[in-house]
């Protein structure tokens, strides 16, 4: 007999109704690996839908010992970049049938580490950390502790890590001024904590060496990734004559750019003429500024599938995956003044 509608639909209804064992029916319905595509299997799913079944996800989750729940932690979600890898970790996760959630740590040591407490607190069958320090201390706890864990955009080299491969980002943004024709070329960088302040500027010394350029050590600027730092490297950069300035700057990341364009504003020198800017990580506001931003792309979407997969599947190499960057050229780079 059909179940009223009023009543809960059970596992054992649906078998009943479908012809099949209740393991079979279960089978069936689990969305947590790769869906069956057998008669038998669609069957119970057309089954499920008619009498209205609904799968307990979080009782079969507690028989399993899991949660279905993620945590996520990072620095700020007032970061563009930290809120849209987050939105990419959110959407990752319930594609594979979990749950994520977020926590910020300022950037700062100690509360990150009571934020993962906090995270692991709640039970969540792992973590994925956008906060990683190079001098981190984390990272080597969770290890010790056997906590499923990924780093995403920045990493430690030795945990699980899903990022862009940053020291080639680097290595585009400063090649593509160097083509440009430009030789008087200057960094501003973020913090020397991060890996991917340090792997940019590395790119960025790669692209200059192989073209004999040197970049003198005024020129090199490593400070925060706002923009109220991209400001201040940038006023102190372009606080000269034109035969003292550089001609062309990247900036570790778009607020750095954004801060740089503030900069040459208040010394009345036009972006894509008298300076040429590449910025970092192509937010979405890149393109719509006055002057359109040139800036390297990093593929998010990608990072997120890799760091679920990455505490999902313990087994997945490699540990340390990095995605392709892009480069995405637009006004504010342009030839040096008197080159066209």
């Amino acid at each position: 007999m059909e179940p009223s509608a009023a009543a809960t639909v059970t596992l054992r209804d649906v078998a009943a109704a479908s012809g099949v064992s209740i393991s079979t029916a279960s089978r069936a319905l689990d969305e947590r690996g790769t869906v069956s595509r057998s008669a038998t299997a669609a069957h119970v799913r057309k089954v499920a839908e008619e009498l209205g079944y609904r799968r307990n996800s979080f009782a079969s989750s507690l028989r399993r010992g899991e949660t279905r729940t993620l945590g996520v932690l990072v620095p700020r979600l007032s970061d563009t970049v930290m809120a849209l890898m987050f939105e990419e970790l959110e959407r990752a996760a319930a594609d594979r049938g979990y749950f994520a959630m977020v926590a910020t740590s300022g950037d700062e040591p100690d509360d990150e580490r009571r934020a993962a407490e906090t995270l692991l607190d709640r039970n969540v069958d792992g973590l994925i950390l956008a906060t990683a320090r190079l001098d981190d201390k984390l990272p080597r706890l969770l290890r010790e502790r056997r906590v499923a864990h990924a780093l995403v955009l920045r990493t430690d080299g030795v945990s699980p890590s899903a990022l862009g491969d940053d020291e080639v980002g680097g290595y585009l943004a400063v090649r593509h001024l160097i083509d440009l024709g430009h030789r008087d070329i200057a960094v501003v960088t973020g913090p020397s904590f991060t890996s991917t302040a340090n792997a940019r500027l590395d790119g960025a010394r790669r692209a200059m060496h192989e073209a004999g350029i040197e970049l003198p050590d005024n020129w090199s600027i490593a400070g925060g990734y706002g923009i109220e730092n991209g400001f201040a490297a940038g006023d102190a950069l372009l606080d000269g004559d034109a035969g003292r300035r550089p001609t062309a700057i990247f900036a570790a990341n778009d607020n750095l750019a954004m801060g740089v364009m503030a900069a040459a504003h208040r010394h009345m020198l036009s972006i894509g003429g008298d300076l040429s800017l590449v910025g970092y990580n192509d937010i979405p506001l890149s393109s719509r500024l006055p002057t359109p931003l040139t800036s390297v792309r990093t593929p998010l979407a990608q990072i997120a599938r890799t760091a679920i997969d990455l505490i999902i599947d313990p087994n997945k190499e490699p540990r340390v995956s990095k995605s392709m960057p892009t480069l995405i050229p637009r006004e504010s780079s342009g030839h040096p003044q008197g080159q066209g």
